[in-house]
């Protein structure tokens, strides 16, 4: 079972860059509405998508390097990393299809 892990600075490199898998970031905070209503959706969808992507969170006001980074602006903000590379970066609530899509675009096979 594969459950969303906390993305910092100093795991970046090794846990997202590093990954064999691709890892969907999820740039969140903790007083954002979309962002709690996303999270069960990233949740059940690391679980459908074990073996083959991880989810990765960010807590933006705690992760502010990262934040810029990555040119977050608002939240939540999905990127999905892929060999290393930013492949896809996308802002505001997506509901369950539009999320679910976005890991079958981007999962390994």
């Amino acid at each position: 079972m594969s459950a969303p892990f906390v993305v910092t600075i100093e795991n970046f490199q090794s846990d997202v860059v590093g990954s064999e898998l691709p890892v969907l970031v999820d740039f969140w905070a903790t007083w954002c509405g979309p962002c709690k209503a996303i999270g069960p959706i990233l949740d059940e969808l690391a679980e459908a998508f074990d073996g083959k992507m991880r989810v990765g969170k960010v807590n933006v006001d705690e992760q502010g390097a990262l934040s810029q980074a990555f040119g977050v602006r608002s939240i939540p903000t999905l990127a999905v990393v892929k060999n290393g590379e930013i492949v896809h970066v996308e802002a505001g609530f997506k509901g369950r299809a539009a999320v679910e899509a976005l890991f079958q675009a981007h999962a390994a096979s």
